[in-house]
């Protein structure tokens, strides 16, 4: 049977031709055959020259999305595993083969709407895409090979699948058992939930600069906003701080940054946990007079998409304002933004705005990425989700 095809508009091709992933429905001028939801089809010009094979999504915008861009090399369960193991072999020569890293990270690893995390024998796989959901028993047979990992558990259960017209899906897919497990960063343990936690249970992009702010901490009192379980709390702790206050709406994630404090035995008296709205917390900060020598703003998506930026710039500059406003004169100030909508440009722009309004005057020590395990590829710029800086107010 004829292999279906998606032939694009003339000029479309432009975009494919610096190897970039994605093709949206609105570059499509026809489609040739039946494709099946996530079955592979032939990328073509008009004229009908072969650009990629990629997985089909009939109700996505994103309409297709590139698995290879040679033609003789047709998408089977084969390339898949070769996929993953060039993914697995990549972090092993980072260091990171057994410890809690990013295995697959999407489309950088040439594996469209694949995440998989390791947290020491388990992994936590996430699909988002067509694509990979009609790859998914071979995924993990890949994974679980490539690894020697038994327990493998499933985390689809992000709203970004119903666009894609796929099911929820939260679960294991191999093997059993606790679904809480203790990793161990840089001698830091915490307690990652896979099942309940964010994203697959731990902000694992955040590494580095996890590390970066224990260098800074000694001596200082730090403000933790949108802490979470702890990360950046505990690694300012194992830095030597004088004393860290955490924020974050979620009572279940303050619970077990609590765990990871008694975990690690450090002094209970020295950390302090606050149940807030961190915009509302921030203000009362202000209005008591308090001041902190390192704040640490890293909030959640304001702006999945490009579309939402305006009215996510208000809400960074809010953050920032204030936060600019309790750092003493000398204090480090680190902000971040894991919005794909929100360059690193566009939050340089909001800050500085952010600093202006609040009278005070800043310098720009460091720019935040994410952490090597979470690679980005030069076609695919989508990929550089998290960005952030650091200054020391003058």
């Amino acid at each position: 049977m004829k292999q279906p095809s998606v032939y694009l508009k003339a000029g479309k091709e432009k975009a494919m031709s610096r190897r970039h992933p994605w093709i949206f429905s609105g570059a499509i001028d026809r489609v040739e055959g039946q494709p099946e939801l996530g079955g592979s089809v032939s990328v073509r010009t008009q004229s009908g020259q072969f650009l990629a094979w990629a997985a089909y999504s009939p109700q996505s915008k994103i309409r297709c999305r590139v698995w290879s861009w040679t033609e003789s090399r047709r998408i089977d369960a084969a390339h898949v595993r070769e996929l993953v193991r060039a993914a697995v072999a990549y972090r092993h020569d980072l260091g990171l083969g057994a410890q809690a890293c990013r295995l697959v990270h999407g489309e950088a690893d040439a594996l469209p709407g694949v995440i998989c995390d390791r947290y020491g024998d388990l992994l936590v796989l996430q699909l988002t895409s067509a694509g990979a959901e009609r790859w998914r028993d071979a995924l993990v047979e890949a994974l679980q090979s490539e690894t020697g990992c038994t327990r493998i558990y499933e985390r689809s259960d992000v709203d970004v699948r119903e666009i894609e017209g796929l099911e929820l899906r939260r679960g294991w897919l191999r093997g059993d058992g606790a679904t809480e497990i203790e990793i161990d960063e840089g001698g830091v343990r915490y307690w990652v939930d896979v099942a309940r936690g964010q994203k697959t249970g731990f902000y694992l992009d955040q590494r580095d600069n996890r590390a970066l702010i224990r260098t800074l901490a000694q001596g200082r009192e730090v403000l933790n906003c949108f802490c979470y379980t702890g990360g950046f709390s505990l690694a300012a702790m194992a830095g030597g701080a004088k004393n860290v206050l955490s924020i974050d709406s979620s009572a279940e994630a303050l619970n077990t940054a609590r765990q990871n404090v008694a975990m690690n035995g450090y002094d209970e008296t020295l950390m302090h946990w606050q149940e807030a709205d961190v915009f509302q917390a921030l203000r009362e900060l202000r209005n008591a007079g308090r001041q902190f020598e390192l704040i640490v703003l890293d909030p959640p998506k304001f702006a999945p998409t490009i579309a939402h930026a305006e009215k996510a710039a208000r809400a960074y500059k809010d953050i920032n304002l204030w936060g600019l406003k309790l750092l003493r004169p000398g204090g480090l100030l680190a902000t971040f933004s894991c919005s794909g909508g929100i360059s690193l440009e566009l939050l340089q722009k909001i800050v500085a705005g952010a600093a202006s309004d609040a009278e005070v005057d800043a310098r720009i020590l460091e720019r935040f990425q994410v952490a090597p395990d979470h690679p980005i590829r030069m076609s695919f710029p989508e990929g550089e989700y998290l960005k952030g800086l650091l200054l020391k107010r003058i």
